[in-house]
């Protein structure tokens, strides 16, 4: 387990904390810095002291430990995971008691924590490496990162509590879950020996790159109540059409026009075209801002089938990024690592607006701010995981890597074609669309060319 990874479960690990830190400073009507360091040193010290307990109490059995643990570590992220995505839509608020005293303090920082205890038992068969010592040194040195970042994040969380109120704590909730269930995965997959090649954590922040722009347009919610204005809607789908488009053409195109395999190019494009369009009619989903619906009938609610809209889109972008990384970590010629982060990074900027096409609307819809964030940070979700399956897939049959291109080529030329250039091209001023359009066009063909270059 390297920096990066590292530094994932930390976050992850710290949302529990950070939520229940939001709830301490909503209850306090004026936080002092006392208050704040406090807070930040119980939770950051129980949440730094369970994983050594976990990991001197796992190193006394590690001959089975060496057998179950991945296993174990996946089952047990898994659930701590899922259970913070759970309470995440849960309407029940987090218990917490006045003040910050000692018994206060003292239960809610066991509470919060125990769950880290098991993360202790994954360092035995997944061992820290951040620096040239013992894996007992950097087991320390692990849990100081993990106990450092629970102390910021829940500092921070009794200043964001105290100033803005509850609004971030669902959403903390399921992004921290989320990321958790996401490393859990990933260490079973290892264990398999099918993601040797990701042991620097390069992927696994490349992949979650995207996952923190979606999280980021829907954090938008928090800044206004009023409805998009017609002229950003516009500017924003140009936008993200011009730089899908320029992915679906120079990316994941152009390697097999380039080695004068067209034919593969063109059928992968229709079968990414006949994949996308079967998607869009077996999802039940509402375009955000006609409101027509889509898809099998569904008493499902608006704000759910908004938020499937969304997933729609980033199922293909998911399954680009994992192509991209699996050709380039596998040596194929036709792709850069390079590369591969340059489409991330542009899928990163397009899904910005697509976090705010799903909270915003969702929020003028009369949902909570909470819950419509919350609802543009599970629509990203899928994107990482796609890109682990995509990987997997292709590594295995390294052989269908430019018709795989070329098919989520064809799959986000269709949302483009379906959904971006309609919406940017309606009613008046429509030159806005099309010019931000073209302007983000050329900007990531000229990226794209820099990093393969």
């Amino acid at each position: 387990m390297g920096f990066i990874e590292l530094l994932f479960l930390a976050v992850g690990l710290s949302m529990d904390a950070f939520a229940v830190s939001i709830c301490k400073g909503i209850e306090t009507k004026k936080a002092n810095l006392k208050q704040i360091m406090l807070c930040g040193i119980w939770f950051g010290a129980f949440q730094g002291l369970m994983p050594f307990a976990g990991y001197v109490l796992g190193d006394r059995v590690s001959f089975i430990i060496d057998k179950i643990a991945p296993w174990l570590a996946f089952v047990l992220l898994a659930l701590i995971g899922g259970n913070m995505i759970r309470e995440a839509f849960s309407s029940e608020e987090e218990e917490t008691r006045a003040g910050f005293d000692v018994k206060s303090m003292f239960l809610l920082a066991v509470a919060t924590s125990i769950d880290a205890l098991a993360v202790g038992f994954t360092f035995v068969a997944v061992p820290v490496k951040l620096v040239a010592a013992s894996e007992f040194i950097n087991t320390v040195i692990a849990c100081g990162i993990i106990c450092a970042t629970t102390f910021v994040f829940s500092s921070l969380g009794v200043v964001i509590g105290n100033a803005f109120g509850a609004r971030f704590k669902a959403g903390a909730e399921a992004a921290g879950g989320f990321v958790l269930v996401f490393i859990g995965l990933k260490i079973l997959l290892e264990h398999f020996g099918v993601l040797d090649f990701m042991d620097n954590g390069d992927v696994l922040f490349g992949l979650l790159i995207p996952f923190v722009g979606t999280v980021l347009g829907s954090a938008l919610v928090f800044l206004t109540d009023s409805e998009i204005k017609e002229d950003f809607k516009r500017v924003m789908t140009g936008m993200a059409g011009g730089i899908m488009m320029a992915c679906s053409t120079w990316t994941l195109l152009y390697p097999s026009v380039k080695q004068g395999k067209v034919i593969i190019a063109a059928a992968g494009f229709m079968i990414g075209i006949a994949f996308q369009y079967i998607l869009d009619k077996v999802v039940p989903h509402t375009h955000v801002f006609t409101k027509a619906e889509e898809g099998p009938s569904s008493k499902l609610k608006f704000p759910f089938k908004v938020m499937l809209s969304e997933v729609i889109h980033h199922v293909p972008e998911g399954m680009a990024i994992g192509i991209m990384f699996a050709g380039a970590l596998n040596g194929a010629e036709e792709v850069s690592l390079a590369a591969a982060f340059a489409l991330t990074i542009g899928i990163a900027v397009q899904n910005i607006p697509e976090g705010i096409f799903v909270a915003t609307p969702i929020r003028t819809g009369g949902e909570e701010k909470g819950k419509s964030f919350l609802m543009g940070v599970m629509s990203g979700i899928i994107e990482p995981l796609l890109g682990i399956a995509m990987i997997i897939l292709v590594t295995a049959f390294p052989s269908i890597l430019l018709f795989a291109m070329a098919l989520t080529g064809g799959a986000i030329a269709f949302l483009v074609i379906e959904e971006h250039i309609p919406a940017m091209c309606t009613g008046e001023h429509s030159d806005k669309g099309t010019l931000s359009f073209a302007l983000f066009f050329c900007l990531m063909m000229f990226i794209t060319f820099a990093a393969v270059n």
